[in-house]
């Protein structure tokens, strides 16, 4: 039994959770706090791949880093990398589909607590950076894990956008979502089957912790 979609899947989903972690967490802080012309058109924008058929999506990634792209071309051309047809367009669809629930998540982890425990510890000398790990961050966190969890979840899960930028290689880009729906047009029905258990273990897993860590501590 091949197992490189099981691996290749939580490669891609652990490197995207990582990077929309950090970008969604800055942005997050941000938009939460500051203020600033066109912010509601901006997160508007940012809120869109949650809307939008992850086809589309696709599309708009293969526009912009398809070799003939604006993005890809720049690339290809500056330092000869090539992101379309690759794992790390699996990353990148991943991400993208995957960032709305980090942000939201992270705009509102950092609303929920009193603005005044900030400006109490700028009173007291704090730089900005000292604030944000010593008081910000550590009240945001909870809101910030579950962030990372449903991001981790949704890009172990991604597979129209994936398709349309990382198309399906074998041994590549074969992600357990490909490898299920490949699987299936094949007619082996058995490995789809197995992958399918596979993906329904690693989701439930995912979402059990959520529950069991935002539940009360009297939940079984």
């Amino acid at each position: 039994m091949d197992l490189f979609p099981v691996w290749l899947s939580l490669r891609v989903a652990t490197i995207s959770t990582i990077i929309v972690f950090i970008v969604g967490t800055v942005l997050g802080r941000l938009f939460a706090r500051g203020t600033f012309v066109g912010k509601t058109v901006i997160r508007s924008i940012f809120m869109l791949p949650l809307v939008l058929p992850p086809t589309v999506i696709g599309f708009g990634l293969l526009y912009l880093f398809g070799r003939e792209g604006f993005i890809g071309s720049l690339l290809n051309e500056w330092f000869g990398i090539q992101i379309v047809f690759t794992w790390y367009a699996a990353v990148l669809a991943s991400s993208v589909v995957a960032f709305p629930l980090m942000f939201q998540s992270a705009v509102t982890a950092f609303q929920q607590y009193d603005a005044n425990l900030e400006r109490a510890a700028y009173t007291m000398g704090a730089g900005k950076w000292k604030v944000f790990w010593t008081v910000s961050f550590p009240l945001a966190w909870p809101g910030l894990l579950a962030g990372v969890i449903l991001t981790f979840a949704r890009a172990l899960g991604e597979f129209g956008a994936t398709l349309m930028i990382a198309s399906y290689t074998k041994g590549l880009t074969n992600t357990l979502p490909l490898e299920i729906f490949f699987s299936v047009e094949s007619g082996n029905q058995s490995q789809a089957e197995l992958f399918v258990v596979m993906m329904v273990v690693l989701g439930f897993g995912t979402v059990f912790f959520l529950n069991k860590w935002n539940g009360s501590p009297y939940n079984n």
